[in-house]
This record gives C-alpha cells, structure tokens and sequence, in this order.
C-alpha cells in the first residue's frame, strides 16, 4: 500500500496529463519511496489499458535491479523484462527495465511504446542530443503520443538549473511532498552537522562545465596531512557512532582514507568502479551488516545504494553539483531502528556552498551569477551593515578586508529547520577588547560548552561606546550580571576590575544562539533556580 505522498504523487500526474501535453518529471525526496510509485505506476497503467507498453530507462545497473525487486514484490505478476548488458539480460515485455547504454540504439527492437519512465531524470542533458535525447526521440517517430515520466530527489541539472527550465525535456516538474515532511512525519531520518576542525581547501582548483577538474581537485585534497587530520577527526567524532560512509574525491584518495582508518583500528573498506563485482557486494553487505564499520567510496554509492544502518556521514569531496550534494547526503536520510539520528561531517564545505537539504540552492545557469545577501553583521556589536560598509556606524569599528572563507554550520543547520541553537554552558570566560578604529574599550564574553565539540559562542558588549550602541550594551551587561548574581553599579568602571568581577561570577545553565553570518548573536541566557 502507497503511503499519503506517494498516492498523491500518482494522482497529481495522472491530473497533470489531464491539462498538459509533453513531458513531466515528479521529484520525491531521497528514501522516500520513488521505487515503489514507479511500480504501482507501471500496475495502475497495464491493469487499466491491458495493452500498454511501457519503458524505465536508467543508467546504472544497480537501479535496475532495484527496481525490478521492487516491481516483484509490488506486483508478482508484472509481465517485466530487462534490457540490460551489465545485468546480462535483454528481454523486452509490456513493461522492459533497460539500461540506457543497451538500449539506446534499439528503438526498433522496442517498437510502439506508451509510456517512457526514466529513474534519475535529472542525468537527461538540456540540450537535443545525447543518449537519452536520441532514443526518445526515435520512439516518438514511432508514436507521437508517447509520454515521459522522470522521476528523480533533485530536480536539476549543473549549469541548466531546474530540469523544466529552458529548452529541456519536461515541460514541468511535480512535487508532491518536500523533505521536511518527511521528515517531520518520520518518514526520513533526522540529521545533524558539526563544525569540523578541519576545511578542506579548494583554492587553486579549476572547473570545467560548473564542476570542479577531477584531476585537479584529487590533487588539492588528497594530501598526506588532510587525511590523517580528517580520519583523526572522524574518529574522535564517531566513536559513538557505528556505521560511517566516507565520499572521497578519487579510487586513491579513498584508498588513502582507508588505510589511514585501519592504522588506527577501524574496521574499514574501499569499494569502486573498478572493484571486482563479488567483492564490491561482500563489502557492501558487511558493512549493511555492522561486520565492517566503515566504507570509503568515490561516487559510487551516491545513487543506487541503500544501507539504513548510516549514522555518520562524512564528505571529503566537495562539488559544486546540488544535486550531488544532496544524492550524498540522501545515503544518509534512511530510518533505521539501531540509529536516532545521523551526523554528518562536511569537511567539503558543501553545506555551505548550496544550503541546507531543506532548502537547496539551486544550481546556477551558465553565465549567471549567483549573489549573496548583501549585507554583513558587525563581530563588536553586531549591527547588521550594508556588505560595502567599511566601517560600522554603530560602534565604529572597522571591519577587515574581505576574505574567501566559506561560512561553517553547526549542530542541525543542514536539516535547516531552525536557526536557533540551545547550547549547555560548561563555563565562560570575560577579556577586554579594544577597538581598532577608535581605541574604545570593550568587553567580550566567550560562552564554553559541556561537551569538548561544541563551538564557543562570543558576544561583545560595547559598553564605553556613545550614543544608543553604548546604551544598548550596557542595559544588556547589566541584565546579564543581574541574573549571574553581580552587584556592580558602576558598568564602566576599570575595565580590567570589570573583566575580574565577571570571570568570579557563576555562569549560566544555557544559552540560545542564533547564527548569522559567520558570527553567533546570544538571544537569551538561561539560570537553573
């Protein structure tokens, strides 16, 4: 039985056909069940119209198997057949999985078609000509009236944008359900991101076609000190944690993570394109099955894999593909009853790059160029500037000449369901500070928490400052140091006699943070009675 999306997304395209002629793709989110709505696609279609012939196309042979398992188990029955060099098979019935490399010269042996299905729309090009493009075009000389169904978790395409934009294949993509739902129904697992001590850099690495040069990136990040620096930290990470998925950049740099994992006793494998097929499956399914507890990879596993069991995930391949970014990521968003969640470790900066999976930015069209927010937030009294400013009208302070920095995320931020963060204080500490611009004195609290990963949080109070910026600093010191249990009445008396009465005070319990920017402003401090 379809779950509620899954028939809606049947009955929104059988509506759709209704009202619109060409060709419509349907996104529904990683782990959500696309198989299972193909399937029930293919019965509904062949029980009402006995004499519909239908096509799935995909590109890899993992898929097919996949879904022509998951068409036996929906519908027993089904007069399936397979097209398949890789899977050695090549039969053609009412309803014929195929792999578009098979297939793609033998419109005539197909003949009349219905209906074309293609898993991973979002792999058909923009422009009229490639695999994909020419095959549906000779089936369409055939009959005119064919449809296509793509069905795919990201709908778009690097350097295209979204996949019905422009001169592509569909005229419209459907949704029926995002990844919030899901995940808020329990459909998906929840994630969480941590900030890794370690970013990897891409400086210097050159692109091709919006994506970074393969050569050029392995090159960047697989260095001796990258990796031990990465797998130490994935390690102190993910002790807790039983089943770790490692995206590298290259067969050699997950070899090299591999080996890097073992020196330190983790049970750990490497699988490829070019490992033997047998071994690639015994892996695979020690790992599903907590006999290794860690597998490195190189794009293979980003569609066409599922192992539940994920409760660490960490990329060590940064792209500039969205929808890369978010098939990696889906590896990770399977439910499972051994696992609550699952972390993910974004050494790549991919988080930053393209969002949060519940808001993906997408991808940018050839020649365009994607903008930022044009503002900034000032670290001394964050006052929210225009990105130009060079000096802060509030405090005065002068900001630093801009540098490439990605923005790092904490905690859940890739779920981006909330951008408020509670974080248990273990202890804080006060110093002063001054101010570059005009020599004013400042006093800054840096916030510690309870567990040895989480980030210090600082807020600076610009309390000898003039005018309502130095007000406002000081009302809110004030407040503070009144629920700390500090009588002090002179807020701007020495600063170091200040900074020594703080650091005597008792901390809070907790804080509520927001992010913004690169910066963290404290919302409210909590005392336990």
């Amino acid at each position: 039985m379809l779950r509620w999306y899954q028939r809606k997304a049947l009955d929104d395209l059988y509506e759709w056909w209704k009202h619109n002629d060409g060709h419509v793709s349907i996104t529904i989110p990683t782990a959500g069940g696309k198989s299972h709505c193909i399937a029930e696609l293919c019965k509904e279609s062949l029980i009402g119209w006995p004499e519909t012939r239908i096509i799935m196309l995909t590109s890899r042979k993992e898929l097919i198997e996949q879904n022509a398992e998951k068409m036996k188990k929906h519908w027993p029955d089904a007069p399936l057949g397979i097209y398949s060099a890789s899977v050695g098979i090549k039969e053609i019935n009412s309803i014929t999985f195929a792999g578009i490399q098979s297939i793609h010269k033998h419109a005539d042996k197909v003949g009349c078609c219905d209906m074309i299905i293609v898993d991973e729309s979002h792999e058909i090009g923009h422009k009229n000509q490639g695999m994909y493009r020419n095959f549906i075009n000779d089936m369409i000389d055939i009959n005119p009236k064919l449809r296509v169904v793509g069905w795919s978790a990201s709908p778009w395409r690097l350097g295209h944008g979204r996949i019905d934009d422009g001169e592509g294949l569909f005229n419209d993509v459907i949704e029926p359900v995002d990844v919030k739902t899901l995940m808020k129904e329990g459909y998906l697992c929840k994630l969480q991101s941590k900030f890794t001590d370690h970013l990897l850099s891409t400086e210097g690495v050159g692109k091709r076609g919006g994506e970074y040069i393969d050569s050029q990136l392995q090159k960047a990040i697989n260095t001796k000190s990258n990796n031990q620096i990465c797998a130490e930290e994935i390690i102190r990470r993910g002790y807790e944690r039983n089943s770790w998925a490692i995206f590298c950049t290259g067969i050699d740099h997950a070899k090299e993570i591999r080996d890097e994992l073992r020196k330190y006793g983790v049970l750990c494998e490497m699988v490829s394109g070019k490992t033997e097929k047998s071994k690639r499956e015994q892996i695979l399914a020690d790992f599903k099955s907590g006999k290794i507890r860690c597998v490195t990879n190189c794009d293979l596993l980003t569609t066409g894999w599922d192992a539940p069991n994920i409760d660490l995930l960490a990329m060590l391949r940064p792209t500039m593909s969205p929808g890369k970014y978010y098939q990696i990521i889906g590896r990770s968003l399977r439910i499972h009853p051994d696992k609550k969640d699952c972390i993910v470790l974004d050494f790549a900066g991919n988080i930053s790059e393209h969002g949060p999976i519940t808001d993906i930015r997408p991808p940018k069209k050839k020649g365009e160029k994607q903008g930022e927010a044009p503002v900034k937030v000032c670290e001394h009294c964050q006052e929210i500037v225009h990105l130009s400013a060079k000096v802060c009208p509030a405090c005065g302070e002068k900001f630093p000449p801009p540098v490439k920095a990605k923005t790092r995320l904490h905690q859940d931020d890739i779920m981006g369901l909330d951008r408020k963060f509670t974080m248990r204080v273990g202890s804080w500490r006060w110093s002063k500070q001054t101010s570059s611009k005009t020599g004013d004195k400042m006093i800054r609290v840096t916030y510690y928490g309870e567990s040895l990963s989480a980030v210090p949080v600082g807020q600076y109070f610009c309390i000898y400052h003039q005018g309502s910026a130095g007000d406002y600093a000081r009302t809110k010191l004030y407040d503070l140091l009144t629920k700390a249990g500090v009588t002090c009445k002179d807020l701007v008396q020495d600063v170091d006699n200040l900074t020594s009465i703080c650091n005597k005070a008792k901390p809070p319990s907790s804080i509520d943070y927001e992010k913004n920017g690169k910066f963290f402003n404290v919302k409210k401090v909590y005392y336990e009675v």
